[in-house]
């Protein structure tokens, strides 16, 4: 049986941080995840000033493709607006790869299946034994079904569908656009380019309200491809998307039970109202790893539940304006 003082369930963001950090300060820990690396990750893909902050990233010696944009193209409600604030994107195929490789960790692909509790320890399949779990596995990861669902149910108003594809596409727009509540769609869609010559086309909303419109996610991706072309966006591609569900920010009771803690996606950290998961994830990462190192209290209430408000600051400090 592999043993390690933190097993960390999960290698997107939350855990790979997390894991950086805690091997940083000379704790033992190593990664499991169902996937190899670099594995096809949806997303939208892109990061904030403060993320590169918080991950201490160095933008010119970051290896793979990124592009800042310091204005995005907002419509809300038919009313654009030309918005400066910074923003990177990223293809997560490259950073979630860079990010695990960074951490400098074991890692072992594996898919956990069976989870328990023995002599204070924490016994993985009967293959892996850790003092410290983090669930880092995202909306359905174990960690979460094993120990955290009874006491954080997942409230079906906060779920969210989404479609999206990415893909090589010579575009000519540059800019980053986002769409809010077209055609009464109760979320946005995106069009977001990418280093390296990708574009990534999404669209995302309540599952509640558009199975209680009785409409799907499909109806609403017709037309936002047609609104794409209208605006030449996109021009001959033949569209392929991908959809999967996750789950907006709600009421969390508790991110960690005995020694066993849940970051990012798995503890349904996205921000309600621009679904933002990567900045969550990291801070929760940091969080997590801080409480295992130092002792402190894992506190969820100190990661940002609204992404907006940042934007806003921003804006006051950099005299955004409409165009």
């Amino acid at each position: 049986m592999i043993y390690s003082e933190v097993i960390i369930v999960g290698g997107g963001p939350a855990g790979s941080t997390c894991a950086w950090k805690l091997r940083r300060s000379g704790i033992e820990c190593l990664i499991l995840d169902k996937e190899e690396f670099p594995r096809p990750k949806l997303c939208a893909g892109w990061i904030t000033p403060q993320v590169v902050e918080d991950l201490q990233i160095d933008l010119k010696s970051y290896p793979h493709s990124l592009i800042p944009f310091d204005k995005i193209q907002v419509t809300i409600f038919g009313i654009r607006l030309g918005i400066k604030n910074r923003q990177y994107s990223i293809r997560r195929y490259e950073f979630d790869d860079w990010l695990l490789k960074r951490s400098g960790v074991p890692f072992h692909r594996h898919q956990v299946i069976n989870i328990r509790q023995e002599n204070g320890f924490y016994i993985i399949d009967d293959r892996f034994r850790c003092r410290y779990l983090i669930g880092a596995g995202g909306s359905f990861c174990p960690v979460y079904r094993t120990f955290f669902e009874p006491i954080n149910p997942r409230a079906k108003a906060n779920r969210i569908i989404a479609l999206e594809e990415e893909f090589k596409y010579a575009f000519e727009e540059k800019d980053c656009h986002l769409w809010f509540f077209e055609k009464k769609l109760p979320g946005y869609s995106w069009y977001v380019p990418k280093g390296g010559g990708y574009l990534n086309v999404g669209i995302g909303g309540s599952l509640e309200r558009l199975k209680s419109r009785n409409k799907t996610i499909k109806d609403h991706w017709s037309r936002f491809i047609q609104k794409l072309k209208d605006l030449s966006l996109i021009r001959e591609y033949n569209f392929n998307p991908k959809g999967y569900v996750y789950y907006l920010r709600g009421n969390i009771n508790e991110g960690q039970v005995g020694n066993a803690f849940m970051v990012g996606d798995a503890a349904g950290l996205a921000t309600k109202d621009l679904g933002e998961g990567i900045g969550p994830a990291v801070k929760s990462g940091l969080l997590a790893a801080d409480a295992i190192i130092h002792g402190k209290k894992y506190d969820l209430n100190m990661i940002r539940k609204y992404s907006i408000p940042q934007i806003l600051a921003s804006i006051l400090k950099g005299g955004e304006r409409r165009v």
